[in-house]
């Protein structure tokens, strides 16, 4: 095995950088670290450390759950400030196994935070609904949906969704944690090939609540809802038992959105303020 990647192994840590993360969420725990589960963080910080001689923590912009994919994730590491970008995305490429890419590696300002600089996150939901079903090819990313599906319907139900409101009643609360959300877009579409995707976007996500905005608008599409029924749930405090969460492999994280390098700090700090319970934040 050859050295560092500025050819100084163990260099001391010096600088962040921003990792664009690939991934297959079939075969992953989710992104977050678990006791003798595979994971996408467990195995991209046992590559980055094997390369660069040191253990390394990455920061990630959104936690998917377990075999939900990612096409546009993004992550944050304070490594060795010499190294080559292009050089460790490279000696990844090598490392990783197939079904996780490190796409790129970006020297970014130390004010930058995965995941309290960021704006929004984009999501696609997709859906299958001819009679066969998925293409074979996508069926590891797509719902085979063997039902009817009214997308007038369904796009009148999502626009009672949108704006800021407590979406408690799709969220599997964590203790502390805020469920109030800004929900910026949630858009259906039926693509050339007939697959109908959705597209949500909001400034952050509680746990399942994009899955369970989905499960809740098929259910109005196949007639088993009134469009005004998932609107209605938002005067909800609590989780909403009779919502169906959607299969985890119909969805992908494809963008997060961030500030210009000038706001990073300031995004951060307003958005600890609104995620982080105050006996939890470093200010």
């Amino acid at each position: 095995m050859d050295g560092g990647l500025d050819g100084v192994p163990g260099a001391a840590s010096g600088a962040r950088f921003r990792l664009d993360v690939a991934y297959d969420g079939t075969d992953f725990s989710g992104w977050a670290r678990q006791p003798a589960r595979r994971t996408v963080c467990g195995v991209l910080e046992d590559a980055l450390g094997v390369v660069l001689r040191e253990p390394v923590a990455l920061t990630v912009a959104g936690r998917t759950d377990a075999g939900v994919h990612a096409t546009g994730q993004v992550a944050h590491a304070d490594l060795p400030a010499g190294l080559d970008p292009g050089r460790l995305v490279r000696r990844l490429a090598r490392l990783l196994p197939p079904d996780v890419r490190v796409r790129a590696v970006t020297p970014v300002p130390d004010a930058f935070d995965a995941r309290f600089s960021a704006l929004r996150r984009h999501y696609r939901y997709r859906v299958a609904t001819a009679p066969y079903g998925a293409e074979p090819l996508r069926a590891r990313d797509t719902l085979s949906w063997p039902h009817p599906l009214d997308l007038d319907a369904v796009r009148a139900a999502s626009a009672g969704l949108l704006g800021e409101h407590d979406f408690a009643a799709f969220c599997k609360r964590r203790e502390g944690a805020t469920t109030v959300r800004a929900l910026q877009e949630l858009t259906w579409a039926r693509d050339a090939d007939g697959v109908v995707q959705a597209a949500v976007a909001a400034d952050a996500f509680c746990h399942s609540m994009v899955r369970s905005l989905v499960g809740a608008l098929l259910d109005v599409g196949r007639g088993r809802r009134a469009a005004d029924w998932p609107a209605g749930l938002l005067r909800r405090s609590e989780r909403a038992s009779e919502v169906t969460v959607a299969p985890a492999h119909g969805l992908t994280l494809v963008a997060v959105d961030y500030p210009p390098a000038a706001e990073l700090a300031a995004r951060a700090h307003t958005t600890r303020r609104l995620r982080v319970p105050p006996d939890l934040r470093a200010d």
